[in-house]
This record gives C-alpha cells, sequence and structure tokens, in this order.
C-alpha cells in the first residue's frame, strides 16, 4: 500500500479500520520531505520527533475513544505565519527568523485536540506579500510539476507540499488570493472561506480587515473535511463569527442542474492565457451540459477592485508591521547609536525589498493629504462592490473565473512587481468583499501545467460551492 497516493478521506477509512497507524503514516511523509524537499523547498522547519510523538498520542486516542474525529491521526503541514508555540514561526522574514511563540493558533490549538500531527511549517512569501514563494528569506519554492516554474503564493509552501505528496493536506493564509493562486498553480484545491469563518488568533497579521486561514488539499471532499475542523467560533478574535457553523459535506453528492453560474465580462475582457480561457469557457461549456445556466454579466466595479485592494492591503501592512522595530521580539541591528537609528537598522536589515515595498505604499496612502484621495476612496470601493455582488448573488449560484491570469510562470519571469500585482485580478474582488471562494484544478496547458478555475459565492455559501466543485471533481477527467 501506498500511503502517499491515498487521499485524506481513504487515509481516514484506513485508521478507523486499523489498516494502518497515524505512525506509520507519519513516517512515511516525513520519509517524503526527507528525500524530496531540498528540491522543492517547501518546508521552513520540520518537526520530525514532535510529528512522530504526536501520533503516537493520535493513536493511543484512537484505540480509547469511538468518538473520534475522522481527522486523527492524519498528518498537516501549517503555513509558516500560524503561529505555534515553541515552534519557529517565521512568516518567511529575517524579522522573524528566531521567534518561537509563547501561544499556538487557534485553528492549532483545534488540530492538536482532534489527534492530528504537525510536520512542520511551509514555507511563504516574506510577511504573506508576494506571488511566487520567492521573497522567503529561507529559499524559494518550486513547483513540483516542473521546477523551473513558481508554485505561485505566498502559500506556495502548503501548495507544493500538497502537490508533491509531502503532506495530506495542509492550511495557509488568504489576504488577496494566497490560498487560490498556488493552488491553481500546482494542481491542487484552495478554499479561502467567508471573513470570519475561521479565527485569525494566532494568525500574524499583513492585512487585518482581509487575511482569511484557507484549506489547501488534493480533493474537495478532503478541503470540507479540513475546514469543518478549524472553522468554529473563537471570542478571541472579534471579527470571527459566533454561532455554529454549517455543515460543509452536506451537500455532496449534489449535480449542479438548475443552478446559475455568472461569467463577468470584466473577467474575460483583460488579457489571459490562451489554455487558461480555453480551460475555464470549457468547464462552464460542462456545466452547461449538467444542464446549469451560464449567463455573462456585467460587474463594472470589477475593474477597480485590483487598486483598492492593494490600497487597503499595503495600508493595514504598514500599520501591522509597525510593531517590528527592534525593540520587544523580531530581529534587532547589532550596531546603531541612538533609537532612531535602531528602528531604522532593524527595520532595514529584518524586512526585504517586498515588504519595504508594501510598507512605504501604505504610509503614503494614509499620510496627510493622500488619505482621503487614496484609502477613503478605496474603502468607498470595498463597500460599493461588495452590494454590486451581494444584488447579484440573488439571481446566481456562483460566479465562475480563472483564478489566475496565467499557469505558474518561471522564475526568470519575475521581473516587475506591477506585473506580479496584476496576476491578482481575477482574487481580490471575494478578498474585498469577504466572500468564499474555492479554486479547483480544471485542466492543463500547452507545457502540461495546471489551470485553476475559481468558484465565488455569496456569504457562507461554502457548502454549495464544495458541492459544485466536487460533481465536477467527480464527473470530469482532466488530461494532460
Amino acid at each position: 500500500m501506498d500511503i502517499l497516493q491515498k487521499d485524506v478521506f481513504e487515509l481516514s477509512a484506513l485508521l478507523k479500520k486499523r489498516a494502518v497507524s497515524s505512525y506509520e503514516i507519519t513516517s512515511a511523509y516525513l520519509n517524503a520531505i526527507q528525500k524530496s524537499d531540498d528540491e522543492i523547498g517547501a518546508f521552513i522547519s520540520v518537526c520530525g520527533e514532535k510529528a512522530l510523538s504526536d501520533a503516537l498520542r493520535a493513536d493511543k486516542m484512537r484505540a480509547c475513544d469511538k468518538q473520534i474525529s475522522a481527522l486523527c491521526g492524519i498528518p498537516i503541514a501549517l503555513k509558516d505565519n500560524i503561529c505555534t508555540k515553541g515552534i519557529r514561526t517565521s512568516c518567511g522574514s529575517k524579522m522573524l527568523s528566531a521567534f518561537n511563540p509563547p501561544y499556538s493558533a487557534h485553528v492549532y490549538e483545534a488540530l492538536e485536540a482532534i489527534g492530528i500531527p504537525l510536520l512542520g511549517k511551509t514555507n511563504m512569501d516574506e510577511f504573506a506579500m508576494g506571488s511566487a514563494t520567492n521573497t522567503s528569506v529561507f529559499r524559494a519554492t518550486h513547483n513540483p510539476h516542473d521546477f523551473s516554474h513558481t508554485a505561485g503564493g505566498s502559500s506556495g509552501g502548503s501548495a507544493a507540499a500538497v502537490a508533491a505528496n509531502l503532506a495530506p493536506f495542509a492550511l495557509g493564509s488568504d489576504t488577496g488570493g494566497s490560498v487560490r493562486q498556488p493552488a491553481s498553480f500546482c494542481g491542487v484545491v484552495g478554499m479561502k472561506p467567508t471573513y470570519g469563518t475561521v479565527s485569525r488568533f494566532g494568525l500574524i497579521a499583513f492585512a487585518s480587515s482581509l487575511d482569511q486561514i484557507g484549506p489547501i488539499t488534493r480533493t474537495v471532499r478532503d478541503n470540507a473535511m479540513l475546514l469543518s475542523a478549524i472553522a468554529s467560533p473563537d471570542s478571541r478574535d472579534a471579527t470571527c463569527k459566533k454561532g455554529t457553523r454549517p455543515n460543509y459535506l452536506a451537500m455532496l453528492g449534489s449535480d449542479v442542474r438548475g443552478l446559475r453560474f455568472a461569467l463577468p465580462y470584466e473577467f474575460f475582457d483583460i488579457d489571459m492565457s490562451p489554455a487558461v480561457k480555453k480551460a475555464v469557457i470549457s468547464t462552464a461549456n460542462i456545466f452547461e451540459s449538467a444542464g446549469a445556466t451560464i449567463e455573462y454579466v456585467s460587474i463594472p466595479l470589477l475593474k477597480d477592485a485590483l487598486a483598492a485592494y492593494y490600497i487597503i492591503s499595503s495600508a493595514e501592512a504598514s500599520s501591522n508591521l509597525a510593531r517590528y522595530d527592534g525593540i520587544r521580539y523580531g530581529h534587532r541591528a547589532s550596531s546603531y547609536g541612538d533609537l532612531s537609528e535602531l528602528y531604522e537598522s532593524s527595520r532595514g536589515e529584518g524586512f526585504g525589498d517586498e515588504v519595504k515595498r508594501r510598507i512605504l505604499l501604505g504610509t503614503f496612502a494614509l499620510s496627510e493629504g493622500y488619505y482621503e484621495q487614496y484609502y477613503v476612496k478605496a474603502q468607498a470601493v470595498k463597500t460599493a462592490l461588495a452590494s454590486e455582488l451581494s444584488r447579484l448573488f440573488e439571481s446566481y449560484s456562483a460566479i465562475i473565473s480563472p483564478t489566475a491570469p496565467s499557469t505558474a510562470f518561471k522564475f526568470e519571469d519575475i521581473t516587475d512587481p506591477v506585473a506580479m500585482y496584476n496576476g491578482d485580478i481575477y482574487t481580490v474582488s471575494a478578498s474585498l468583499t469577504g466572500l468564499p471562494a474555492l479554486s479547483i484544478p480544471c485542466g492543463f496547458d500547452e507545457n502540461a501545467m495546471p489551470v485553476g478555475l475559481q468558484l465565488i459565492g455569496k456569504a457562507y455559501s461554502e457548502p454549495q460551492l464544495y458541492s459544485i466543485a466536487h460533481w465536477f471533481e467527480r464527473s470530469v477527467t482532466i488530461d494532460k
């Protein structure tokens, strides 16, 4: 039996039958990481000893408790901006390269409680700012489909780990597409839940009004299972929704007959690769042939979403990262004169170029004389777009779009920061409006690199998005 080829649902069934132990599963993944990750660069830290100890504990839990979680004993990888008590959480930055948190994030507490071993912490763009997992101070992450291509970002390490069978599932964080875009590039499933569904407590902040933790998996069912494990109320996060969550697996098995899908003109009236356009339109045609209705619609404000996103996210990043000053924790310059020089030297040494760029953008947008011109207008676009999409979902089940305008690009093609920002054109609207969005594989380009399809739904419609995606996953064979 090849453990690494089994998805989470299959591993859960094997564990329940006692056909395999958590220790065996965890050992198999640790061996795979040791063998392959030097080339891929998916992990910053590997927790081998702890993972095996966690696995032994999980096996004992399964032996003693008949009401155990279906995920008990299945190991996971976490993006390195999710705090893990006593385990380095670096955000891919020199600033936090030696930071061992004194507490764990809510999501990791939830996973530990049900007996999920931690394989390690995955690589990421520094402070989650990037689209290629190439701004990490440690190393770049390579796409398992072709090492000359990026894995996407900023959760590239998590997506690459799942795609390369170095972890059965993983968590990332998504501020403007950082779960969905790498999932698209690596040919796996990535969900950005509705804002407030998953607690942000213990997630090191980039942009607090946009950040959301999300699952990355090989299959849609696995994704729904993992979201079920991490989505729960948490009083430590004031933005976390109170009350019970829906059953994310409840609608799996339904078809798409009678559903209505919107294809925004604004998403198809921009430059995208022919392979991406072909794969997405072909998928829409498959939905239509199965009894769904496909209609093109106009959402004019989508064209303003990208600019609004970069103003708001950079402004919040400027504020959130002000705490890293070389005084309380984080990197501290070894040589400085007065206090002002300590700040300047510590931040100058601790932050990379992309983080500095976003801090400068955000500080400018918040500065006197420009606040109303940029930040206030961006917030107005955010509010108007949310209203526009809310009206749209009164008539449509979901929006269909590409996840990214291209498949994974080569490292050598990363030259222009603005071009990289433009790659977020399809993902930022769901982030600005707090809506759930799911990326699933829907094809390949001429170089056998994966294409991702994005489904955006109304708030808290994750069960329906999973149902749609699961139907497609079961009904269609995607050939390279």
